[in-house]
């Protein structure tokens, strides 16, 4: 039983220093350029006009909504959503591309 511990500790460790030894192995974002065209176009939907119109949607669905619960939290709800369907392209960019440092 304690070599059984003491191989997995091992394994553990030779695994941890493996990844910090070789750090350039792991790229976040990299490749898929086969899709690039399909992305562009979502995100061109989502942060142009259609975007907007789906926006102002979410809006005004979540005010007849708050009016008809008499709660501010329908509305609270559709700017919500309208903000979070404009604006969630920039924010999967940014976590996707997102790097780390090389020390």
């Amino acid at each position: 039983m304690k070599l059984k511990n003491t191989a997995l500790t091992a394994a553990a460790v030779a695994l941890a220093s493996f990844a910090l030894l070789a750090p350039e192995t792991v790229l976040a974002g990299a490749g898929g350029l086969e899709f690039q065209d399909t992305y562009d176009m979502l995100v061109g939907w989502m942060t142009g006009m259609l975007g907007r119109i789906i926006a102002i949607t979410f809006i005004i669905v979540g005010l007849v909504a708050g009016v008809m619960r008499q709660s501010i939290m329908g509305f609270v709800v559709g700017i919500a959503a309208g903000l979070g369907v404009f604006v969630a392209p920039d924010i999967i960019d940014n976590v996707v591309a997102a790097t780390l440092p090389i020390l």
